[in-house]
């Protein structure tokens, strides 16, 4: 069986911005806590279902608005074994505007770890 790490298409980069989401009948506030061009991960004790969509916005840094996207819950963690508790997000059709300035916060993360 493949890890998580193995069936993403790229590295994830360490990131702690908050983001606001919601599904069908839910509001939070989170924290993500690292992000690649395809998902993100959200650090949340709130349950949610494999496959279920939500709704973000995401608070970037150098940004003055938030950026909304649609994702889906690709994975969840429930802090065993001491995991982080949280859920892995898989971005869904984005904008060619939003998939650039993610792109280019993942490069910039990127870069800063080199």
């Amino acid at each position: 069986m493949s890890s998580k790490r193995e069936r993403r298409g790229s590295q994830r980069h360490p990131l702690r911005i908050l983001v606001d989401y919601s599904s069908v009948d839910s509001f939070f506030s989170e924290m993500a806590t690292n992000i690649n061009e395809g998902g993100m991960f959200l650090a949340t004790d709130a349950p949610a279902e494999l496959d279920q969509l939500v709704k973000l916005a995401l608070r970037l840094p150098g940004l003055t608005q938030p950026i909304e996207v649609e994702a889906r819950v690709a994975w969840m963690s429930r802090g065993e074994g001491g995991a982080e508790p949280g859920i892995g997000l898989q971005f869904l059709e984005l904008s060619d505007e939003v998939r650039e300035t993610i792109n280019r916060l993942v490069r910039t993360l990127r870069a800063s770890s080199n």
